[in-house]
């Protein structure tokens, strides 16, 4: 069985403790894009694990984790967070590789990140500074370090002279900035590949080998659908594809070996940076909300911004991701409301819109259209099975289901891997 974990929202939907537990049936666990400006937070037995690259189905013993091609790597945060998993007793050796294709995140990618936003003033974007925008601009302007090029020191140093004329001109002309030394990025990176040397390959072969032996797979997505560089709210959102094309052009695989897409959704709407989230509740509402769902980002610390669930964007999603089924994270965050809102449409001039618009302009101008349902009051922590929820709490479900259009399957009412309920 293969199956894809997709964020149908802004990203934050809990897609890390999913992949954590469906990890528990897999051979083989696979990340396809992004960089570590993602966070997934996974907890065991009250532990907290915050991974950024690594894929969350590390956390079970003999799993093998991949990352490929569509990803950027800064090779510090990587051996980071090997280092900080080695030390809390996770055994990684021969269970994670990476790419030697993926692009190679460089110092200057991340100043020019900062300073780049810097510059925007009031017009800034929300990234996150570690510079994976810069490194997947030079991806595509064909002039990027891709993971294999640090194995070849001489191939390696002329391309690091190309990009260094350019970026260090860039940086000491615009932004006042020093720019980089050559020798000291050389030293620095060099050690890189003795370790890179050791987990880099071909990920396309290696994945192939694997679907043809049979091996059950999960693959997950950084950031969620309204973040993709092409469906989501552009300009407001990553610098990849986090919806299921990624996949395919990350991995180098055959779509038609995919069983089951997911589309994970939070039961209520979360977004970190700016952007447009018409469904996003007035300040006093917002602070309950992000103190009791602990909406802060695991990667920067951010607070999230929070609102009702948007059913346009869900079922955008289901259609861009051609989606099969739901899990519902966070049920338990809405236990204390009284009355819940649903947004069904949104209200543009005269026109009610069942369909997520193209165009920004008119996502600026619409108001969400809600229908209100009632609250269940009573805490969901602690159920196991679909038929101990409070009846409005299946209701909800089912309004839910109603309005995306693909049956919701698996609920998460707590943190913990085993606060999960499988509706069927």
């Amino acid at each position: 069985m293969n199956t894809v974990v997709i964020g149908t929202q802004w990203g934050d939907e809990g897609k890390g403790k999913i992949v954590d537990l469906l990890t528990e049936g897999a051979d083989c666990v696979v990340r396809y894009q992004g960089g570590h400006n993602a966070g997934h937070t996974v907890v065991i037995k009250g532990e907290k694990y915050v991974l950024h690259l690594i894929p969350s189905g590390i956390m079970h013993k003999g799993r093998i984790c991949l990352i490929g091609s569509g990803a950027v790597i800064d090779p510090k945060a990587l051996f980071n967070e090997i280092d900080m998993l080695t030390k809390r007793g996770i055994d990684l050796k021969g269970r994670i590789f990476v790419s030697d294709s993926a692009h190679v995140i460089m110092p200057y990618h991340q100043a020019l990140d900062i300073l780049t936003e810097k510059a925007k003033k009031g017009k800034k974007i929300g990234t996150t500074g570690l510079g994976i925008g810069p490194a997947y601009t030079d991806k595509y302007a064909r002039t990027g370090i891709r993971i294999g090029d640090l194995f070849d020191k001489d191939g390696f140093e002329e391309r690091l002279d190309l990009n260094l004329n350019m970026k260090n001109f860039l940086l000491r002309k615009m932004y006042l900035h020093p720019g980089f030394s050559k020798k000291k990025i050389m030293d620095e990176y060099m050690g890189y590949a003795k370790r890179m040397k050791e987990i880099a390959c071909d990920i396309s072969l290696l994945l192939n080998n694997f679907m043809n032996d049979g091996k059950n797979i999960i693959f997950e997505g950084a950031q969620g659908t309204m973040l993709d560089i092409d469906w989501g709210t552009y300009p407001y959102v990553t610098s990849s594809n986090s919806t299921i094309g990624g996949l395919f052009t990350g991995l180098g695989i055959d779509p038609r070996k995919i069983d089951r897409i997911m589309g994970i959704a939070k039961a209520y709407t979360t977004r970190v940076g700016e952007g447009p989230m018409l469904t996003e509740f007035p300040s006093g509402m917002q602070e309950v909300m992000r103190d009791e769902g602990k909406e802060f980002g695991a990667t920067t610390g951010r607070p999230r911004r929070c609102g009702w669930f948007d059913a346009v964007v869900v079922r955008y999603a289901v259609r861009i991701n051609g989606i099969n089924e739901i899990c519902l994270t966070k049920l338990d965050i809405l236990d204390k409301l009284k009355k819940i809102k649903v947004c069904t449409g949104y209200r543009y001039k005269n026109k009610i819109l069942k369909e997520f618009p193209s165009q920004m302009g008119v996502l600026l101008r619409s108001k969400p259209v809600y229908e209100e349902v009632p609250g269940w009051e009573e805490s969901l922590v602690g159920k196991k099975f679909y038929h101990e929820l409070p009846e409005n709490a299946k209701k909800y479900i089912k309004k839910i289901e109603e309005l995306v259009g693909v049956k919701v399957s698996l609920i998460s009412v707590g943190e913990g891997r085993e606060q999960s309920i499988d509706k069927d």
